[in-house]
């Protein structure tokens, strides 16, 4: 029998995510086990809530996986899985995982750090500005005043770390400011104002090493969320639409292709990356952030955009445990 290579796939977390990274762990585990069993065998890796690790339902610790593994398929989202500190416990170890490493993953889950990346490489990014949530739950009111003498109104809030649109609000007025301050402060240790930019939100996936490019961009996806932004809710309950690919111009997709490039190579990723971006009407495109580990559930868009490019997830994981391997 030839021998299959060991793969275990890393969900759960103690995050906010936790749920949604079970909804993508579970789609890689089970394209492992129904269409690459004879070249895969996989081991499902839960870290609980609490941040207890299991093997197959049995307990464990990182260090006993060496022996079992050839390779992680990192489904890990939010903090501790995206934020650096399991890609470290895994270059400690010396086990190859997919996704990016551990220092660029610290940078790219941090809002205010990748913001100064993205500017830095010349991508436009709006206006922001970072408050401790220690100074907000001091006197939110007094913030508050302070933000809409020196923003345009409306803001976004949001976590400084965090995904998935968890915590983030847009206030159009003081009362709706202090609750959404209030919100955010729940996710994080600093909060991240930014300036509201109407105009189409678009996202776009780029995946190294695939179809023979060295950076392969995925058709740009606009998004239509029925509420009014694309939260949570909109993202993983089916409250948005999807179109594929993006009623744009050839130019414009063109120029969001080659920012989602720059934005990866800006905050130094691997494997692959997904970034949003608004474009608006005025003012031209500005970057919101980049996913350093797209969501790879049954609402997700980087799978939405590889159908729309006669791909599929089958496809992406396969190839990312291929260049884990090789890296």
């Amino acid at each position: 029998m030839n021998y299959r290579t060991r793969v275990g796939v890393l969900r759960g977390g103690p995050s906010s995510e936790y749920e949604v990274s079970l909804q993508t762990g579970g789609n890689v585990l089970k394209s492992l086990r129904e269409k690459f069993a004879d070249k895969y065998q996989a081991h499902d890796i839960l870290i609980d809530k609490k941040g207890n690790w299991h093997i197959d339902g049995m307990p464990t610790i990182p260090a006993d996986l060496i022996s079992r593994l050839d390779v992680v398929f990192n489904a890990l989202h939010g903090a501790y899985g995206e934020d650096g500190t399991v890609q470290l416990i895994f270059e400690v170890h010396g086990v190859p995982f997919t996704g990016s490493k551990s220092l660029p993953s610290a940078v790219g889950m941090n809002k205010i750090l990748s913001r100064k990346a993205f500017e830095s490489s010349g991508i436009r990014i709006p206006l922001g500005k970072e408050i401790l949530s220690d100074e907000i739950r001091e006197d939110v009111i007094k913030v508050a005043r302070e933000i809409f003498h020196s923003f345009p109104i409306p803001v976004v809030v949001k976590p400084v770390s965090g995904g998935s649109s968890v915590g983030v609000s847009i206030a159009k007025n003081q009362d709706e400011l202090i609750d959404a301050l209030k919100e955010a402060t729940r996710h994080g240790p600093s909060v991240l104002i930014e300036e509201y930019i109407a105009g189409t939100e678009v996202t776009v996936g780029v995946i190294e090493g695939f179809r023979g490019q060295e950076l392969y961009v995925l058709p740009v996806v606009e998004i239509r969320p029925h509420s009014k932004f694309f939260d949570y809710q909109a993202k993983y309950a089916g409250m948005s639409e999807e179109i594929v690919p993006a009623r744009l111009s050839h130019k414009i997709k063109d120029e969001l292709s080659k920012l989602a490039q720059k934005a990866h190579n800006a905050l130094g990723l691997r494997h692959y990356s997904r970034s949003d971006f608004i474009l608006s009407p005025r003012r031209g495109i500005y970057i919101l952030e980049t996913n350093t580990l797209p969501g790879l559930t049954n609402e997700s868009l980087v799978p939405k955009a590889l159908r729309a490019v006669g791909s599929d997830t089958h496809e992406l994981i396969d190839h990312l445990i291929e260049i884990a391997l090789k890296n």
